[in-house]
């Protein structure tokens, strides 16, 4: 069904201008690997900065389509940065300060660069890319049809299976049946066995390509050709039973995926200032908009508890069916079901950009992208099938001239050459081949989502069974993530509360679990934010902003009490004086288990204290991973004392502490050098470029930040670390089984072949042999859609 792309509103007024800013806010937003935009209205060029997996041609178009729904029909009012005449600073309509929160822009001559908020390493990853500034044209109307059907052929197989049965049901009838009527009632058995190959047939045509449908059909019509119909009948009614059970295989993996989701709401209850309540459209929802979620309701986007407390059902998510607690300033997921409390809630993101909305993306890609391994398969077969059919061409030529053979009718104690032709074609077919990767890959995928895992496609499966290292993030991946704040000290005392203010002011654009914490911990104090004359991230360290003329400082310790004393010494050298010393106080190291940041301005300072438990399962997922004989080391930006302690609290292999983004990248690169191959586990932005450089990424929880998650090709929707085991083991297991069924399907074509060679099979035999091959590959690919995560093990 197609749907009117949804208008954003532009500033009233005669004279407002169209924002390319406000549309390249809604691209990033739409296109989770577009990093930047930059418009260089001299060359009349826009370059786009990707990162990760990108499909350049949809970029492409959608980008192109988007900036030209820029230009009104009356063009004399066109946004500034295409027309050439100023930038986003001369503008009348500027950008709205929430959309200003999440995009840089900056003004260099004649070119202006639009960029997401990120961590300051990622753009030495990014992959820039020329396009042609778009032309001025009146807008149109532009329609989007729905992405991706993910029940549309679930229930196929039972038509299948019927043709099939009717297939066979008239083979039979017409092999008991005088010749008249049995010839009318085995083309029935071929109507009915031949319908659905046909039709892949057909399809293949029209792309100038054949494949093992075309074999059987043409093997089919062969045997009939030379009066050998019970043979066709035989070929067609396995050929299409083995299709629909390859059907139904494929339509159980669909349908253990889609029972992951619930129907999500179509409308919401939004509260007005007045606090009175109204239905909206889900659609029309908006982030900042406040919605009342009732006991027994989903919730129908991602949104921030803002009144009361209750606990959610968050296992179609996670597949944890523990509910989670809900207390003002933590987020509910859209698609989780409220069990109990009625809470006032405030929108953070749209529909369309949910934490739900990004799992099915993540899952329809996933079923798309092929592993290496399938890929070769794939080409191969191709080129086999071909050869297959010029075999076969040699061969009757050599029975025939070479073996003094009947070329077409033999007598019945011989076979003709034709008739051997048919059966080696038959039994060379690669069908069992060409099902024994796909089958297996998605029916791990299909396994993992069904367990709170998802992988990114065949290749993640079949990349996570090749890792020698496991390097892990420290916060929210060994430890639980639920950073919560202990005690707030202040140099000197009595101004805690102040120290907390300007650090929850500073923290709440971050992700990061020591910011959420803070975050956190300020609105359940219901402290009112401040505002800065100026703001900055600093990689690595910290931040620092600017309040009334005077300096803020917040970040690690050595760094926020530096940067103070310089600013200090600066201060004295124009006001002589003796400031107040705090060094001793200040100097009180922090015990293992704990984390501090440290604020400081003018004379203020003060640290907050936060507590991050050990996840209860991580030493024996430690002890796991090197039963599986995986070396494991972690990465992080604490203090060298708390790597070293957790270290020996969880046996570690080796530990790496006080590391910027960019060494956590060296880190990783330095083994791949050693060609060992690493997976990284990570859950925040600082942690992108580490899942990017890794041969696995994984990413830890659906709660994770945006661009860890389009970096990881595995994600572990609950943040429990033991489903990375469970994760490594099924893919294991699948490679296995993907080894199991290429020597079945392999063996059984060279003993048919062989055996057909011979002339010591009858075309019946090998229509048996062919297609039971083909049935053992699917069912045994079956077998990764059962079991529990202990079966695993085995």
């Amino acid at each position: 069904m197609n749907a009117p792309r949804e208008k954003r509103p532009v500033p009233a007024g005669p004279t407002a201008r169209p924002c390319l800013a406000r549309e390249v806010v809604h691209t990033l937003a739409q296109e989770p690997a577009l990093e930047a935009v930059t418009i260089d209205r001299a060359r009349k060029t826009i370059s786009v900065a990707t990162l990760g997996r990108a499909n350049t041609e949809e970029l492409t178009h959608r980008l192109a389509s988007q900036l030209q729904a820029v230009h009104q029909a009356d063009v004399r009012h066109a946004c500034l940065l295409l027309e050439g005449s100023g930038d986003c600073r001369s503008c009348e309509t500027p950008l709205l300060e929430a959309d200003q929160k999440k995009i840089t822009v900056r003004h260099e001559g004649p070119t202006t660069t639009i960029a997401r908020v990120t961590c300051p390493t990622a753009p030495k990853f990014w992959r820039w890319r020329d396009l042609p500034l778009p032309r001025v044209v009146p807008r149109d109307v532009e329609y989007l049809e729905e992405a991706g059907h993910i029940e549309e052929h679930i229930n196929e197989w039972k038509l299948q299976l019927a043709a099939a049965v009717l297939c066979g049901a008239l083979g039979l009838a017409a092999y008991f049946s005088p010749a008249p009527l049995g010839i009318w009632l085995f083309a029935g058995a071929y109507l009915a066995g031949g319908f659905y190959p046909a039709q892949e047939v057909w399809e293949r045509f029209q792309k100038r390509a054949i494949d093992v449908h075309f074999l059987m059909l043409a093997v089919a019509a062969g045997a009939a050709s030379i009066g050998a119909w019970a043979e066709g009948a035989t070929l067609l009614f396995l050929f299409s039973l083995s299709g629909a059970l390859e059907h139904f295989a494929l339509g159980r993996t669909q349908r253990e995926i889609r029972s992951l989701f619930r129907d999500a709401p179509k409308t919401a209850l939004a509260l007005d200032e007045a606090g009175r309540e109204r239905e909206v459209p889900v659609a029309q929802i908006h982030p900042g908009m406040k919605l009342l979620i009732k006991p027994g309701a989903l919730f129908p986007v991602d949104a921030e508890i803002s009144k009361g407390a209750t606990a959610a059902d968050e296992s179609n998510l996670t597949g944890e069916a523990v509910p989670v607690e809900k207390h003002v300033g933590d987020t509910a997921l859209a698609g989780t079901l409220n069990l109990w409390g009625a809470v006032e809630a405030v929108v953070t993101r749209p529909a369309a950009e949910s934490a739900l909305q990004k799992i099915i993306e993540l899952i329809r890609h996933a079923q798309q992208q092929k592993a290496p391994a399938q890929l070769f398969a794939d080409k191969f077969s191709s080129i086999y099938t071909y050869a297959v059919i010029g075999l076969a061409f040699v061969m009757f030529f050599v029975w025939w001239l070479g073996f003094r053979l009947a070329p077409f009718e033999a007598a019945v104690e011989s076979q003709s050459a034709f008739y051997r032709t048919m059966t080696l074609l038959v039994v060379a077919s690669p069908c069992a081949l060409v099902l024994s990767i796909p089958s297996a890959v998605l029916a791990a995928i299909a396994w993992g989502a069904r367990h709170g895992i998802l992988f990114r496609g065949g290749a993640a499966v079949e990349k996570l069974a090749e890792t020698e290292v496991v390097a892990l993030d420290k916060t929210g991946t060994l430890t639980t993530g639920e950073l919560r704040v202990e005690k707030v000290e202040s140099f000197p005392p009595g101004r805690e509360e102040e120290i907390a203010r300007l650090a929850f002011s500073l923290e709440k654009l971050s992700t990061h679990p020591l910011a959420r914490a803070i975050t956190r911990h300020g609105k359940q104090q219901q402290f009112d934010p401040v505002d800065f004359e100026h703001f900055e991230s600093v990689t690595g360290l910290g931040l620092r902003a600017r309040r009334n003329g005077s300096q803020i400082f917040l970040g690690k310790r050595d760094w926020v009490l530096n940067s103070r004393a310089a600013g200090r010494a600066a201060a004295s050298a124009s006001e002589p004086g003796t400031p107040p010393d705090w060094s001793a106080p200040m100097a009180r190291t922090m015990d293992a288990g704990f984390s501090e940041i440290w604020l400081a301005q003018d004379d203020l300072v003060g640290r907050i204290i936060l507590r991050d438990d050990v996840r209860p399962q991580a030493r024996t997922v430690v002890e796991e991973l090197r039963g599986e004989a995986l070396k494991t080391v972690v990465l992080t930006g604490d203090r060298k004392t708390a790597a070293e302690n957790l270290r020996e609290q969880l046996h570690l292999d080796d530990v790496r502490a006080e590391l910027k983004p960019e060494e956590k990248v060296a880190v990783i690169q330095e083994f791949s050098r050693q060609n060992r191959k690493v997976a990284m586990i990570g859950d925040g932005v600082n942690d992108a470029p580490s899942l990017a450089a890794a041969h696995v990424g994984v990413a830890m929880g659906a709660r994770g930040a945006d661009a860890a998650l389009e970096q990881a090709d595995v994600v572990l929707m609950h943040d429990r670390l033991e489903n990375f085991l469970a994760a490594f083991r099924l893919s294991r297991r699948a490679r296995r089984i993907i080894r199991w069924n290429l020597v079945i399907s392999l063996g059984t074509v060279v003993v048919l072949v062989t055996l057909a060679m011979l002339a010591k099979i009858p075309l019946t035999l090998g229509v048996v042999g062919h297609e039971g091959s083909t049935v053992v590959v699917v069912m045994n690919s079956l077998r990764l859609l059962f079991g529990n995560v202990e079966a695993l093990k085995r």
